[in-house]
Formats: structure tokens, C-alpha cells, sequence
């Protein structure tokens, strides 16, 4: 069966490429449907560790979803392939999706990655039969979970803005060829990814100064209405929670400014604030500005001294 011959939802054979944050908040958000198959294969459950790739199927039961041990098995017959991997393994992801695709299922990819990479990944799709379609996810997946907007670019944006829709999601089409909306979203990246890097700078050194009360004071009295004190303990939470993730994008974002001939040195040094607090591996949680920075410091400073 092909998509255009799919009447209802019900019909509808789905897989998703990677069953993290996004793919699990997606799923999540869906519900039960009556008929909907929905299968996932993740890469960590090739992991050699059993705790890690156990608490992976664990993932897919908790979802609903049929787990599947490899690529092939989940793709098999599936008519429509959501790609959800981190944004380093989204261009391998595409090319081992290959030998396993339907002719005419349309590949999504969700992924956080440069015009480039996307025009690449689109190309290897393209080649087997399939249709391939540039998603830029444009806010956080949490709390709209499938209803987060999402913009499509290329040249089979409207066939899946027809399903999407079927599947009660936030799509919008992005006119332009593949890397239209991923163009959007890496310009977007550098200033929202930027700026949780120049917050953590910021509120980090104030906080070792002690003036991090009137810092932020004079934030606001310079941008009224944006309530720093709440800013910065969601953006550090957020990085800390999320930063290795980050980190990837904005490596993507990078090489976009290079791809345009200019120099992506900014986004560069987001990279190393992402990079440097992800891997810190602090618990996300529901903490005021300070107690986050002091949690950060604590962490940054036992580094330097060991």
C-alpha cells in the first residue's frame, strides 16, 4: 500500500528511527489509535551493555510501541519513517535506512543538522524509491508533544502535511527545496542556543562575583518584561539537562554559517558552553537560578581542581 492510497489513519504502518525524548513525546501525545502500527528501533539497544539496550524495549513497552532488535525489522513495510536521531548519526541513520525502505514511504527527517547534510541524506532517500521531506522541530517537544510546530520543506512537503495533519500534528510548509527548514531552524539555533551559552557565562561569573542579583536586576530594567531570574534557571536547567544534545546541533549550526560563507565562530564557542555543562551530568530539576549556578560551579570547580 502506498500513502496515497491510505484513506484513514487507521491504516497507517509508521516507524521511527531513533525513540528518545522526541520520538517518545510524539507517541505520548498520539495516544491509542485503533489500527495505527507504529514500530522503533534505537541504536541503543545494540548497546553491549544489557542494562542499556533492556532499558531501551523497556521504552518501547512503556510506549506502546512494537521494538524492534534491528533498522530492517522496524522499517519493514512502513509507510511513513520519522528519523529522531541525535544530530551526528542523522546522515548515517538516512543512508542505513536504505536498504530497508518501501517504495514511496515518505522519510521524515526530524533531525537538528545542517542544508548540507540534509541535501545529502535527501539524495540517498531519493535514490531508493522513497520520499524524503526536511522537518525542522521549532520549539521544545515538551509540553505540546505532537503538536509542537514543525515546518516541511521539499518537494513532498504536501504530501506529508496530509498525513501529519491525519495525525493531529503542528506541520507548516516551508516553500523551498530540502534544506528550507532546516535553514530556519540552524538560524533560529544561533541566537536561542546562543544565548543559554551567554546566560550560563554570565550568571556563572556574576554568581562567583556576587553580583548576580544586580546583574540580573539591570537585565530587566533593560529588557522588561523577559523576568531574568526565571530565564536563566530554565535556560541552565535546560542546558544541563539537554547539553550534550545541544552541543551536536549547534556543531551543525556551525558548518550552516560556513556553508554560507561566513564564519561560524559564535556558534563554535556555544558548542564548547553546551558541550562542557552536558557532560557534567547534573539531574534536571525545578531549582531557582542560583541553586542551578551553585549546582554548575560546584561541579565545574571540582573538575579544575582534580
Amino acid at each position: 500500500m502506498t500513502m496515497d492510497s491510505v484513506s484513514n489513519i487507521g491504516q497507517l504502518d509508521l516507524a521511527f528511527v531513533g525513540f528518545g525524548e522526541a520520538a517518545t513525546a510524539i507517541v505520548e501525545g498520539w495516544g491509542a489509535r485503533d489500527g495505527l502500527s507504529t514500530a522503533a528501533y534505537d541504536i541503543k539497544t545494540d548497546d553491549p551493555a544489557a542494562e542499556v539496550s533492556q532499558a531501551k524495549f523497556t521504552d518501547y513497552e512503556a510506549s506502546g510501541v512494537a521494538g524492534k532488535a534491528t533498522l530492517g525489522e522496524a522499517l519493514d513495510g512502513a509507510e511513513l519513517i520519522f528519523s529522531l536521531v541525535t544530530a551526528d548519526q542523522a546522515e548515517t541513520a538516512a543512508e542505513a535506512a536504505v536498504p530497508h525502505l518501501a517504495q514511496n514511504a515518505i522519510f521524515l527527517d526530524g533531525n537538528s543538522c545542517a542544508p548540507g547534510t540534509k541535501r545529502r541524506s535527501a539524495a540517498a532517500i531519493e535514490a531508493a524509491g522513497a520520499r524524503y521531506v526536511d522537518v525542522a522541530i521549532m520549539s521544545p517537544i515538551r509540553p505540546a508533544l505532537h503538536k509542537s510546530p514543525m515546518l516541511l520543506s521539499g518537494p513532498h512537503a504536501e504530501a506529508a502535511l496530509d498525513v501529519m495533519e491525519r495525525l493531529d500534528m503542528n506541520a507548516t510548509i516551508a516553500e523551498g527545496d530540502v534544506g528550507t527548514a532546516s535553514s530556519i531552524k540552524m538560524m533560529r539555533s544561533v541566537m536561542i542556543k546562543g544565548m543559554e551559552a551567554l546566560v550560563l557565562e554570565c550568571v556563572l561569573a556574576a554568581r562567583q562575583a556576587g553580583v548576580e542579583d544586580v546583574v540580573l536586576e539591570s537585565l530587566d530594567k533593560t529588557y522588561p518584561g523577559f523576568d531574568w531570574p526565571a530565564r536563566a534557571a530554565y535556560m541552565m536547567e535546560r542546558v544541563t539537562t539537554h547539553g550534550l544534545r545541544r552541543a551536536a546541533e549547534m556543531r551543525e549550526v556551525a558548518l550552516t554559517v560556513d556553508e554560507l560563507g561566513l564564519d561560524g565562530g559564535m556558534s563554535r564557542a556555544t558548542v564548547d558552553w553546551q558541550q562542557r555543562i552536558g557532560e557534567l551530568g547534573l539531574a534536571p530539576g525545578e531549582e531557582d537560578h542560583k541553586a542551578r549556578a551553585d549546582a554548575i560551579l560546584e561541579k565545574l570547580i571540582n573538575q579544575q581542581d582534580g
